[in-house]
């Protein structure tokens, strides 16, 4: 197993550490639901140190990225990020990911821990297509800390000597922390809360920690695990590769329109054309249980006949609403808000209804 620059940090600290995407990394401190309502209410910091980190480079750089993203990369600009999918000739989700234009020619892709191999392999395929584009896997190199929380943008100009909470969202600069020097921060992350992404090389990860840790004392701050980190995205209805969505599902199917340019020319875009004119067959959709239960990956959906019409992709207790809440893919007329859905939980087929995210 892999351990991120800040592996001593999560020790000193107590927190439980588990296996995840080949990581030893920390699940847990206090506590979920206290880390939960901490970043709803304050401020948390989470190592996700573990995402990987592709730089794209050369003056075709551009039109690669153009062919391999479902969004459309002619719309950023240097400072500005992107959130967008790698898609199959299927038309399937090989990742979600997000991109940043770094300078003119010049990107960063950050992609989920576990797809790393998967996803380089994935894009080294189609360089050959373009004349001038260098492809570089750094994810060994660098260490990032996600700051997330109301009182995050206080948090970071402690910190930071020029004015930053200025800063539009989706947006990246480089910036003098904690004595640091070109560290790239962006208002960016997984909670749906005021946040903020820190990149730095691994060697100044832990002084950046312990600095934003004793900076925000007065704020409330305190560390988060991915337990805390797969509940607060789960109420705002982000998606999580290998739940929600994978490669043989599709960005339409997944709600992910928004991020689909089906006017531009991308891998598998003209199957989702398809799909789009012909219609979907099944599409996500968020629901909140109105009987008594917790729903978990994997569950059957069922209609009021009993009949399986899909499964929970992600599911828990919200921390929030003190409710079970998830998501799970079934037939568009019943991802209408409001349609009335059953969920098999040892063996009893509990009530629930679909909800358009987010439910918080």
């Amino acid at each position: 197993m892999k351990r991120t620059a800040l592996y001593d940090e999560h020790i000193a600290l107590g927190a439980r550490m588990v296996p995840f995407a080949g990581f030893e990394m920390p699940v847990q401190y206090e506590g979920v639901n206290a880390e939960h309502l901490n970043v709803r209410q304050n401020v948390g910091l989470f190592d996700v140190s573990h995402m990987g980190n592709f730089f794209v480079s050369g003056k075709d750089a551009g039109n690669f990225l153009q062919y391999v993203t479902s969004n459309d990369v002619s719309k950023l600009f240097p400072g500005k990020v992107q959130y967008s999918t790698l898609t199959n000739e299927h038309g399937g989700i090989v990742d979600d990911l997000l991109v940043y234009m770094l300078d003119e020619n010049r990107y960063m892709l950050v992609v989920n821990a576990a797809n790393i191999a998967k996803d380089f392999g994935h894009l080294q395929q189609y360089t050959s297509r373009f004349g001038d584009v260098q492809l570089d896997n750094r994810s060994d190199d660098w260490s990032i800390i996600a700051v997330q929380g109301p009182k995050s943008p206080e948090l970071i100009q402690r910190l930071v000597d020029e004015p930053i909470q200025d800063m539009k969202f989706y947006t990246h600069r480089q910036v003098n922390l904690a004595g640091i020097e070109n560290v790239l921060i962006s208002t960016t992350g997984y909670t749906g809360e005021k946040g903020w992404e820190i990149y730095t090389a691994n060697k100044h990860a832990a002084k950046i920690w312990r600095a934003l840790l004793d900076a925000g004392k007065d704020l409330g701050v305190k560390p988060a695990g991915l337990g805390a980190r797969d509940t607060l995205r789960l109420e705002k209805g982000y998606c999580l590769y290998g739940n929600d969505i994978n490669d043989n599902t599709t960005p339409l199917e997944a709600g992910l329109g928004w991020i689909t340019k089906l006017q531009t020319d991308f891998v598998g875009v003209d199957v989702l054309r398809r799909q789009k004119e012909e219609g979907l067959t099944h599409r996500l959709t968020g629901f909140e249980i109105t009987g008594r239960g917790i729903p978990r990956h994997g569950y059957p959906i069922e209609n009021e006949k009993g009949q399986v019409i899909g499964e929970v992709t992600s599911g828990t207790m919200s921390p929030s609403l003190k409710k079970g809440i998830g998501m799970g893919y079934v037939p568009p007329e019943l991802a209408a808000n409001g349609s009335e859905i059953f969920i098999r939980i040892r063996n009893k087929s509990i009530p629930a209804r679909t909800l358009k995210m987010p439910v918080v």
